[in-house]
């Protein structure tokens, strides 16, 4: 379906799959598969800590936490924070949360931080006369107390150049900058082979402590 920007793919699990054809690409997204309780388990095992997210959706909506916690659980959802004794106990608010919807299981990333407040990155990208061109590159840190860093739900924007500046050891900029400038023209020119007619794409990328650089999620009508 083509309209105003150009076709959208609202699902975030197909756009994940195209991306995960390319092995450059693939080493930069973290393990993503759709949800399923025994899934759950064993990626809270594994990682410590996952983001749970709707197959469909935008603006940090139904984002949920999970964190390994001792032997049992912590979840993040909103403004709430819950801890469980038990897998089961925690996959019970999972489910009242989700209320059905297909949700997709996301290696959790510990973001580097502004003052003491995670913070990632949108790059907007959009083809103008049949030529892709950058439209916004900014941090967006998360409103206190908050893992979604969206600026809907409370987040506040800044140049990302300065948010790389303040959550990165010096000197690590431009270089940031350009690696998430090529990423997203490899991401975008598979994408669109994959998928002709988008026309716009808005990419959220986060980066972790140590400067690596991960693709959290691809969205075609970027706001």
């Amino acid at each position: 379906m083509v309209q105003g920007n150009g076709r959208q793919v609202a699902s975030k699990w197909l756009k994940t799959k195209a991306l995960l054809g390319d092995r450059r690409i693939a080493r930069h997204i973290p393990h993503t598969a759709p949800f399923s309780a025994r899934r759950l388990r064993e990626m809270t095992s594994r990682y410590g800590m996952v983001v749970l997210k709707p197959v469909r959706g935008g603006g940090g909506n139904g984002l949920i936490r999970i964190t390994k916690a001792g032997r049992g659980y912590r979840l993040d959802y909103r403004v709430r924070r819950s801890a469980y004794r038990s897998f089961a106990g925690m996959v019970r608010s999972v489910n009242r949360i989700r209320r059905r919807r297909p949700y997709l299981i996301q290696r959790g990333i510990r973001l580097a931080q502004v003052g003491g407040r995670p913070i990632d990155y949108r790059v907007k990208y959009v083809k103008q006369n049949g030529v892709w061109t950058f439209r916004a590159l900014v941090g967006r840190v998360a409103r206190k107390g908050l893992f979604v860093t969206n600026l809907c739900q409370g987040g506040w924007r800044l140049r990302a150049a300065e948010g790389l500046r303040r959550s990165l050891p010096p000197g690590r900029a431009a270089v940031k900058i350009r690696e998430m400038r090529e990423l997203t023209k490899r991401c975008t020119a598979l994408l669109e082979r994959r998928y002709p007619g988008i026309g716009a794409l808005g990419y959220d990328y986060g980066i972790d402590g140590n400067g690596q650089i991960w693709i959290l999620e691809v969205n075609t009508r970027p706001q």
